[in-house]
């Protein structure tokens, strides 16, 4: 397979991110401002990648969720827990 070959943009940067970049790379942790980069972009998609699988498993929860039987209301379900609770409570006591 062959590999696409790199081409080159122009970026806008606030003075500060700028001066981080140069700092980096003047220290040594990167060979080059375009490395540092680089390694900004590979992260920022890895990111987005597993933003993307959480909102599929969120998705998925949802519609078994959805499937899973009648729906209960929130104050049946909050009055329900509160019942529980008092239960345990006086258990333990």
């Amino acid at each position: 397979m062959q590999q696409e070959k790199a081409k080159r943009i122009t970026i806008t940067l606030p003075p500060d991110m700028l001066a981080s970049i140069k700092l980096k790379v003047s220290s040594g942790s990167y060979g080059s401002t375009s490395e540092l980069i680089r390694e900004a972009m590979r992260l920022w998609q890895k990111k987005e990648e597993e933003h993307e699988v959480r909102i599929s498993l969120i998705r998925n929860r949802l519609e078994q969720s959805m499937k899973s039987g009648e729906p209960v209301s929130l104050d049946a379900a909050f009055s329900r827990i509160e019942e529980l609770h008092k239960r345990r409570m006086q258990e333990n006591s």
